[in-house]
């Protein structure tokens, strides 16, 4: 009797996480889908009665209830796009190159630096919020995609390097022992041998803090007032302000979730392989 409970319980508290977790997307995905009479009409409509387009259309300028504060979601998406990808490839070189260092090299003071790097993971967000935000402004990036990249890659860096050296660490030298016997200098050897062995952690890296970088409110809150440089994560709060649709709100919500879960779905292989990569020998 126990033994069945027990195999009944499992995957029954599975899917009550799945419901839990997944429930509120799917709200707001039928919300999108519905007119704004039938969002809010009583008693509620568990499923859209009739699939309209309409809100959408209008994130993007489009349709009868387009509106000025809703359609700038396309270049909120330029912005976002360009922002996360900007700052995933900084912090991708910077990363590879570091985590390389502290893996294969020898200099002074290697470990204090190295710890020292990554124990700024434990600092609070909000503890570097004020410091950058007056450093951008001195520089003049404030509501610039430079300014915005730089602060992402300050963040990313970190966990960026701590996830390459291990990669690093669990690759066998010998290979890059074999390259230098050939004659084979230290970049050659990265470019040749070590990161295309490496292609799993990188791949994993770059996806992780594209994902990070996709979803920061904070920091372009603060960095960026001007619609040029906005995110969709911030434009989604702007909307909201402005009194628009319920259901436009709710379609600009499922845009925001949507690219990111279709990398994760379709990228969560080399996800999984690239963090593991170190994790064994």
């Amino acid at each position: 009797m126990r033994k069945g409970v027990g195999r009944l319980g499992r995957p029954i508290g599975v899917l009550l996480v799945v419901v839990w977790s997944l429930f509120p997307v799917y709200w707001a995905l039928k919300t999108s889908l519905s007119t704004n009479i039938a969002a809010q009409s009583t008693p509620v409509q568990w499923f859209p009665t009739h699939v309209s387009t309409v809100s959408y259309q209008a994130l993007f300028g489009a349709g009868p209830e387009a509106q000025d504060a809703a359609g700038g979601i396309a270049r909120a998406l330029i912005n976002i796009t360009v922002e996360a990808a900007g700052a995933t490839v900084l912090t991708l070189v910077i990363a590879v190159f570091a985590a390389y260092a502290f893996a294969r090299l020898r200099f002074h003071m290697k470990g204090i630096i190295f710890y020292g790097v990554i124990a700024t993971l434990m600092l609070p967000v909000y503890a570097t919020l004020i410091p950058l935000y007056r450093i951008m402004t001195d520089l003049g990036l404030v509501n610039t995609y430079i300014g915005i990249i730089l602060v992402y890659t300050s963040g990313f860096l970190p966990l960026a390097m701590w996830i390459m050296y291990n990669v690093f660490m669990a690759l066998p030298r010998s290979l890059e022992e074999a390259a230098f016997i050939d004659g084979a200098t230290t970049l050659q050897t990265l470019r040749r041998v070590v990161l295309p062995t490496a292609r799993p952690g990188i791949a994993a890296t770059a996806i992780v803090t594209f994902l990070f970088g996709w979803g920061q409110f904070i920091f372009p809150l603060v960095l960026s007032s001007s619609n040029s440089t906005q995110p969709l994560t911030v434009l989604i709060a702007a909307i909201d302000s402005r009194s628009a649709p319920y259901t436009i709100i709710n379609a600009a919500a499922i845009v925001a979730v949507a690219i990111p879960a279709v990398i994760v779905f379709l990228l969560n292989r080399w996800i999984v392989t690239g963090i593991t990569a170190g994790s064994v020998k």
